[in-house]
């Protein structure tokens, strides 16, 4: 283990702190990768955006690009579930200052008595391992004062049936973010976790059978209902935490909770 003598280095805790800094944002080609894509543009941070399909990162980059002043964005096609990809993020990006990981899949759903053990490592790799893999890889690119953001959900402290591969898999996300905040410590590397609630983003639209219509809207909007602010998180405001923590260099080892109070 790789030991800094010096502290970690304090700087400012507010967003803008974040500008000419490197994020590398796996996941990054919609929903809360893009929206913090876009932010950490507009703070003037150089911004690498990762996600599988090259035509929406394109997309994805341009609007990024847009956002920013100095339009300082670069994309990178690759899945998280592919260590060769993940090595080829980082050495396009070169020296990186924060990782944020929101890709992953979530499989492996189904009452326990008819999980496969097929299923059930599936579901490991695409999340668990993806996150591994990605934080092994970038250390060695990463500056003391660096950060990890990883993200985990709700359904860990609320489980329904049927979900006990998913939600034992997202579970181990927040496990390992205290054992890798203690590991790092030394290299001066934070690592902190956001968990989501239901959030306003193609991937929960699609969870509740809502389109990008007005028909899609509705039901938005009626899903919303059921928390106790009466509506959906937007991916704006679920960007702003994986910022939060980014810039504030007192925080580690951390789970931090944004989901409109719906653990209520």
């Amino acid at each position: 283990m790789t030991t800094t003598e010096a502290p970690i280095p304090v700087r400012s805790p507010l967003p803008q702190g974040l500008a000419g800094q490197t994020a590398v944002i796996l996941g990054g080609s919609s929903g809360i990768g893009l929206a913090a894509g876009a932010m950490l543009a507009s703070l003037g941070a150089r911004v690498v955006l990762t996600g599988r399909d090259k035509a929406r990162l394109d997309a994805a980059v341009e609007h990024a690009r847009a956002a920013g002043p100095g339009g300082d964005v670069r994309g990178v096609a690759g899945d998280v579930a592919d260590d060769d990809a993940i090595e080829e993020v980082f050495e396009r990006a070169g020296a990186a200052d924060h990782v944020l990981v929101t890709a992953g899949g979530l499989g492996g759903a189904g009452p326990i008595t008819e999980v496969t053990r097929d299923a059930a490592r599936g579901a490991f790799e695409a999340r668990l391992w993806s996150v591994l893999s990605t934080v092994r890889t970038a250390v060695p690119a990463m500056a003391p004062g660096g950060s990890f953001t990883l993200t985990s959900g709700g359904l860990v402290t609320r489980p329904r049936p049927g979900l006990a591969v998913p939600v034992g898999v997202v579970g181990g996300i927040e496990t390992l973010t205290k054992a890798l905040a203690v590991e790092l410590a030394p290299r001066r590397l934070r690592v902190n976790t956001v968990r989501y609630g239901m959030v306003d983003t193609p991937l929960a639209r699609g969870g509740i059978g809502a389109g990008a219509d007005e028909a899609g809207d509705r039901a938005v909007a009626a899903a919303g209902l059921q928390t106790p602010l009466g509506r959906l998180g937007t991916a704006d405001e679920a960007a702003s935490a994986a910022l939060f923590l980014m810039a504030n260099s007192y925080m580690t080892g951390e789970i931090l909770t944004l989901d409109g109070g719906q653990t209520l």
